[in-house]
């Protein structure tokens, strides 16, 4: 217990002396207010879920039972931008006397118990207390309330399995997408789905505080947690031991010669280049971006679901996520080598051109994906040529604002021992910028001049960016440089060791 409870005031030390903590206030200040409103969102639907439930041919409560499934497959997505793996803060242990396996299981307790997990209840409790208590009391509210948290628990390793897997290798994506589809196709194929009748039996079971539930759904969390105490067991020694430098061997190495032409920012492009698709990190990021971008690409084409503003908005993700992915964090992964791009003389300048120049020319990728939905008219050519043209240039040009700011360094390789990487207040700050001013601006324009003619100021306004782009980059080199002691320490600082 001792052990445990160390475990805690050193996680609450590391954030506070990480050298992130100080200016990240405006981060923090956004998260509990992100917070506070969520709570209040649930909070807000539980109660309305309680009186619109009310008056049929069942209780509210089966009516929401029903789609518990549904609930927890919303939480495990929820779980992918805020819920770290565990083995993240394994790595300060590693070198003293505390046994792996010891260490491990604490990391997954502390994860069971922690207080996301209790997020749904801001949804549950109101609901509860308004439908269940006037049947079953009090008791029937607590002995409910605690399924559900035992429910998220379960959501919770299960997640932590997904993730550790798809970190590992980026194609166990494919098991989580391949449960929840069956899941779905159960759900919703036959006429008289046996999964909605158990959903509803086991929040029945849960209210009536039945034992064989409970005796269930422990036994449920036991397993997933033994399965993720072995698998985190032998993928931290892996990569703590550095298994994978000792064993694989690269078969092919492309120098990417087509790029000498382009003289020294040919080089950096190719370095660009080797960065994304030799580094764990950077390429897990670039399969997800490409993933990212057929999936949307696919509804847009194929799915009548989303339509006006909602499409709008997708096709414009479609471009942009590539950039936001990527150029929010310019120059965190070369915080790792710093030191040898400052020892070349405007060596800065020409990484930066090469940058532009390459995630530029990844917008093809797509432009390209899109052709079968102007082809079946689902968007029109002018909308997707205008973000073409207007997200290299106004939206680049903000995304790059970023190089002079950015002091943190993002380790390449180091998946479930490295620290977790938070964005800056200004960071956040200008990567949401540069998803909202956009949209924002073609449902002005849209207003104000019509569909037609917003397409092509955009252009305009694109090109306009464009065409000084190597007068703003060099600005943003200028600036860099002035800063450049202040930024190589930052880098210095956070770099994993």
């Amino acid at each position: 217990m001792n052990f445990f409870l160390e475990l805690r005031r050193h996680g609450k030390l590391a954030e506070k002396r990480h050298p992130m903590y100080e200016k990240n206030k405006f981060g923090k200040f956004w998260m509990y207010f992100m917070a506070i409103f969520w709570a209040g969102y649930l909070v807000f639907f539980g109660t309305m879920f309680a009186f619109a439930f009310d008056g049929g041919a069942v209780e509210p409560y089966h009516v929401l039972n029903s789609g518990l499934l549904f609930v927890f497959f919303l939480d495990f997505l929820f779980r992918f931008p805020f819920q770290k793996i565990p083995t993240q803060e394994m790595k300060p242990y590693m070198l003293l006397p505390v046994k792996r396996n010891r260490l491990i299981d604490f990391l997954l307790i502390r994860s069971g118990i922690s207080s996301f997990n209790l997020v749904w209840l801001f949804l549950f409790v109101p609901f509860a207390v308004i439908t269940i208590a006037r049947f079953y009391g009090l008791a029937g509210v607590l002995t409910y309330c605690v399924g559900i948290w035992l429910l998220a628990v379960v959501n919770n390793y299960w997640f932590l399995l997904c993730r550790t897997l798809m970190g590992e290798r980026f194609w166990w994506v494919l098991l989580p997408v391949v449960v929840y589809s069956a899941v779905a196709c159960a759900l919703f194929l036959p006429e008289e789905s046996p999964l909605f009748d158990w959903s509803v039996n086991l929040g029945e079971g849960f209210i009536q505080g039945d034992w064989l539930t409970f005796a269930a759904m422990l036994l449920v969390i036991a397993l997933l947690w033994l399965v993720n105490h072995r698998l985190m067991q032998r993928l931290v020694y892996n990569e703590m031991s550095k298994v994978e430098d000792t064993t694989v061997q690269v078969k092919h190495v492309s120098e990417y010669k087509f790029l000498d032409r382009y003289g020294e920012i040919g080089e950096y492009m190719r370095l660009e280049l080797k960065l994304l698709l030799r580094n764990k990190i950077c390429r897990r990021s670039l399969y997800m971006v490409i993933g990212v971008t057929l999936m949307f690409s696919l509804l847009i084409s194929f799915s009548d679901v989303y339509q006006g503003g909602m499409k709008d908005f997708l096709v414009l993700y479609n471009f942009v996520v590539f950039g936001i992915m990527f150029l929010s964090g310019i120059m965190s992964y070369e915080g790792n080598y710093i030191d040898g791009l400052m020892s070349r003389k405007e060596s800065i300048l020409s990484l930066l051109k090469a940058k532009y120049y390459l995630y530029s020319a990844g917008l093809l990728l797509p432009m390209l994906l899109t052709v079968p939905a102007i082809v079946m008219g689902k968007t029109t050519f002018m909308t997707c040529l205008s973000w073409l043209v207007f997200i290299p240039g106004f939206v680049y040009f903000c995304l790059f604002q970023l190089a002079v700011y950015n002091t943190k360094t993002i380790d390449l390789n180091t998946k479930l021992t490295s620290r977790q990487n938070v964005g800056t207040g200004l960071q956040n700050l200008i990567a949401g910028a540069a998803m909202g001013v956009p949209l924002v601006l073609l449902f002005v324009l849209n207003a104000l001049v019509g569909r037609e003619a917003t397409p092509w100021i955009l252009i305009v306004i694109g090109l306009g960016f464009i065409l000084t782009s190597r007068l703003w980059i060099r600005h943003v080199y200028q600036r860099f440089m002035k800063r450049r002691y202040q930024n190589m320490e930052g880098f210095r600082d956070s770099r994993q060791n």
